[in-house]
């Protein structure tokens, strides 16, 4: 396991935030400027360093997940050594998991109601956009089960590795001695991919200021000008259920503070923010979960891997807004009826197209075509979807964070004296 000292901690905390504002100035003046329109500032820098060094930041990020996600997740089933725990850990998380998407995506919807994004946007032409066919929920449910596992560790998909992984775990609690002795071996590998996790990590002020001063580069604030409204408002609900949703969630289900959840986790939020990748995050956020908030491995290397396959609380909020936005741009008066179909589509999405490309806009487009809304919209949106992407990664993977902390709790297998120690008073 990670067991850095609080000053070197703190100190590359430090730079990985310098990286973030670091990379966000610099693209921002780069796209002010212009520099970004051709010629050698694109050709060097926008395609050129900042491209690589993210790419190979988020490659060495993405190269950790399958060898994090099988090897903790046999470890942590292995050592529970109890089928009635694993299935009561398995039921409480899916269904705080989904409860959460339920809310994010009903207060996006109200927000968006008393605000009023599309309102006076007229939709005339919109940009194109192809939907991509999501896969029927009853599909996924099938798929879970591998038919071969070492396809799925090579293609990644995420379901079927857990699936995999858990079966393995429970075969090697019921084995005995031999059991034992492979757990011995998968205890080791966990050590040695954690020291990985740590070399990758060290470099990470690098790697996030590359990806951010591409973002900003190409973006900018000229992309959100004409959406402003609809930004801003996806923007505000998606912070008010970081900071609400999930506060309430952790005080009253958890009896935990939720500031000192936010003083320890805050740093995995800049992770996800500049990776824009709940995956890619894993391994900083299981560090973090297990080290800093006093999570139990038996219950992180399962809540965690799951909920960054199955828990979209950031993307099921912007379903919700840009239902509306879309609906009041285009002139199409939603019934109620319509409405608890969008909330009742996007929960369940959330499982349904769980380990689909581009998942996000293929959940929106299902939403639509639940509602008899034109999937042409979702063309217009795209212009400010990558900038809320990021945030939209913050909350969902400080969701499986919260999630973990409240199952933990409810087991017994949390750590209150590390949850509850300031990350800023050193101990001996």
């Amino acid at each position: 396991m990670i067991k850095l000292k609080k000053q070197s901690h703190h100190r590359l905390t430090l730079q990985i935030l310098i990286g973030l504002g670091a990379g966000a100035a610099l693209g921002l003046l780069m796209n002010f400027f212009g520099w970004n329109q051709g010629g050698l500032g694109q050709t060097l820098l926008t395609d050129g360093v900042f491209y690589i060094g993210g790419q190979v930041f988020l490659r060495a990020l993405q190269m950790l997940v399958v060898p994090i996600v099988l090897i903790s997740l046999v470890c942590g089933t292995a050592g529970l050594g109890d089928i009635k725990q694993l299935g009561r850990i398995g039921g409480k998380t899916v269904l705080l998991y989904l409860m959460t998407t339920a809310v994010a995506v009903t207060t996006g919807l109200i927000v968006a109601g008393i605000v009023d994004p599309g309102a006076g946007f007229e939709l005339t032409t919109a940009a194109t956009f192809t939907a991509t066919e999501a896969p029927p929920l009853v599909d996924t449910l099938v798929n879970i089960v591998p038919k071969n596992p070492m396809a799925a560790l090579a293609e990644g998909e995420m379901l079927q590795i857990i699936f995999f992984a858990i079966l393995f775990g429970l075969a090697m609690t019921l084995t005995g001695k031999p059991g034992e002795r492979i757990l011995a071996v998968f205890t080791d590998l966990n050590e040695v991919v954690m020291k990985l996790v740590g070399m990758v990590i060290r470099v990470s002020p690098i790697g996030v200021f590359c990806l951010i001063s591409k973002v900003f580069a190409e973006q900018g604030f000229d992309a959100i000008l004409p959406l402003a409204k609809y930004f801003f408002t996806i923007l505000f609900v998606l912070l008010f259920h970081l900071f609400i949703t999930y506060s309430a969630i952790l005080k009253f289900l958890g009896k935990l503070s939720p500031v000192m959840f936010f003083r320890k986790f805050y740093e995995v939020m800049v992770f996800g923010f500049s990776t824009a990748s709940s995956n890619a995050t894993i391994p900083v956020t299981l560090e973090v979960v297990e080290h800093r908030l006093g999570v139990k491995k038996i219950i992180s290397s399962f809540t965690v891997p799951l909920g960054a396959t199955i828990n979209m609380d950031g993307t099921a909020i912007m379903q919700g807004v840009a239902t509306v936005f879309v609906a009041q741009a285009y002139g199409v008066d939603l019934t109620m009826v319509q409405y608890m179909t969008v909330i009742l589509t996007a929960t369940l999405a959330s499982i349904g197209t769980a380990g689909v490309p581009g998942v996000g806009l293929i959940m929106l487009s299902m939403v639509f075509q639940q509602v008899g809304l034109p999937i042409e919209g979702i063309g217009i949106i795209m212009a400010v979807d990558r900038l809320l992407d990021m945030v939209r990664t913050a909350v969902n993977v400080s969701g499986d964070a919260a999630i973990s902390c409240v199952v933990a709790k409810s087991e017994g297998q949390l750590d209150e004296a590390i949850f509850n120690e300031d990350p800023l008073i050193e101990t001996v």
